[in-house]
């Protein structure tokens, strides 16, 4: 069905259409309409046979076989947590499936108030003021922060300081994201799996608008080094963002306690499984910042209408009272103000994810989710005292405490070894010549003595 002669719902212009339009215009064909450069033009053909239904579900069956079926200990960014029935059973109900998008004037009040308690969650967990009710993921949530420097910061500047544990792909969304606004990325060093006071110290001067730092760290590392980072960043008037997650931040350092100004990180720890890619991005800030958060925020109030049950019965209930009620609150885009006076122009937010999050978070209640934590340092504590037994392995690599994941070291190649696990069924990071990092969480941890015994098949 190519829709060129008839048309189609996705190519509705027939030939003879288009032909009358490129007349009217007073162009030869629709490659006159754009300006694209050769560098980038694709002039090819796809390769594409048109296929019947009945051939495209039975190629893509075909295709999805080819993966292998791995035990994943992978982590780095993507984590997974056994989720409860409930969350998919509350998320999954017609109410919250809307075909509006939940962040127009048409999102009802339930959704609202599931977006204002995933806000009041990160508000209690972070210490900070303000929430925003989410961004697509972690590292344009941490691109919006250093936007956020550049604008607020009193005197000139355009250095973000970044610390080496940061993820490569991290760091280039930054580099992307910020590069209209001509902010300049600089990593600063790290020593041990944590922040090199001295390196960092040497790095940031009054030019630096922002620095950045992770708790855990991209290595699951836990960050010991906090207030020296919020100290200097605070000495030369940078601000100070904190990437973290809401499970760890449920037993971490508090990141008001530490000087931080903003945090990011990703709440897709809760309520999803591991999508890798798909994430639910953290912004919170001090309530300083209110207009210029990017996003949107959803607020509490009251409207003017007495409550149910006073209507029509008049009285005191009638003349003081009123409906707890939600509403979007900020949104400093220039679909909804002035174009010069817009923070960000983020589009779309993760409602329903966050709205998946806060349902997970609600279900733990903050004993359930400090406890899911506490396993967050056990696991990886005992895995990693079981690879450390094993010959020619040494596991953690950095004597510290770790969230989840930690860096193995072997004295045989790491890329071999995690091929070798592999085709024994494990999926583990080769982040090194001779490093291996290795995940555990309750999703995973059934199969953890299994990966040791396969660690000491696979090292031998």
């Amino acid at each position: 069905m190519s829709g060129r002669e008839s048309g189609s719902p996705y190519a509705p212009h027939t030939d003879a259409e288009t032909e009358a339009m490129l007349d009217a215009v007073g162009v030869a064909d629709v490659e006159a309409l754009f300006d694209i450069p050769d560098s980038v033009r694709f002039d090819d053909d796809f390769g594409i046979d048109a296929k019947s239904e009945q051939e495209a579900v039975t190629e893509t069956r075909k295709r999805l076989r080819r993966n292998d079926d791995l035990t994943e200990f992978l982590g780095r960014g993507h984590y997974e947590h056994y989720v409860p029935s409930l969350v998919d059973h509350l998320a999954q109900r017609s109410e919250f499936l809307t075909s509006y998008t939940q962040y127009q004037p048409e999102v009802t009040q339930g959704f609202l108030q599931a977006l204002f308690e995933y806000q009041s969650m990160l508000v209690e967990l972070t210490g900070l003021g303000v929430a925003n009710c989410s961004m697509y993921d972690e590292a344009t949530a941490l691109a919006e922060a250093a936007l956020l420097a550049k604008r607020v910061r009193a005197a000139d500047g355009d250095r973000v300081l970044v610390p080496e544990y940061v993820r490569d792909g991290h760091v280039s969304v930054l580099q992307n994201y910020t590069k209209g606004a001509e902010v300049v990325v600089e990593r600063y060093g790290t020593d041990a799996g944590n922040v090199d006071t001295d390196a960092f110290a040497d790095a940031i001067d009054d030019d630096v608008v922002m620095v950045y730092a992770e708790n855990p760290t991209t290595t699951g590392a836990v960050e010991e080094h906090l207030d020296a980072v919020g100290d200097l960043a605070d000495k030369h008037d940078a601000l100070f963002c904190l990437g973290s997650d809401p499970v760890a931040l449920s037993l971490l350092q508090r990141p008001v306690d530490v000087g931080a100004d903003v945090v990011v990180g990703d709440a897709s720890v809760l309520g999803l499984p591991t999508s890798y890619g798909m994430g639910l991005g953290v912004f919170a800030c001090r309530e300083d910042f209110l207009r210029q958060v990017p996003g949107r925020l959803v607020g509490a109030s009251e409207d003017s209408a007495p409550p149910e049950g006073a209507r029509g019965g008049g009285g005191e209930a009638a003349e003081t009272g009123g409906n707890r009620t939600y509403t979007l609150t900020l949104q400093t885009r220039e679909q909804h103000i002035r174009k010069e006076r817009a923070t960000s122009n983020i589009c779309t937010n993760q409602a329903w994810v966050a709205l998946r999050a806060a349902i997970h978070a609600a279900s733990l209640g903050s004993e359930g989710l400090v406890n899911l934590a506490e396993r967050m340092v056990e696991l990886p504590r005992d895995l990693a005292a079981d690879l450390d037994a094993i010959t020619g392995v040494r596991a953690p690599v950095h004597d510290r405490h770790h969230f989840r994941e930690f860096l193995a070291h072997t004295d045989q190649p790491a890329p071999a070894i995690a091929s070798d696990l592999e085709a024994d069924g494990f999926a583990v990071h080769a982040v090194g010549d001779h490093r291996l990092q290795v995940c555990v969480t309750d999703a995973n941890e059934h199969a953890a003595d299994r990966l040791v015994a396969a660690f000491e098949e696979v090292t031998h």
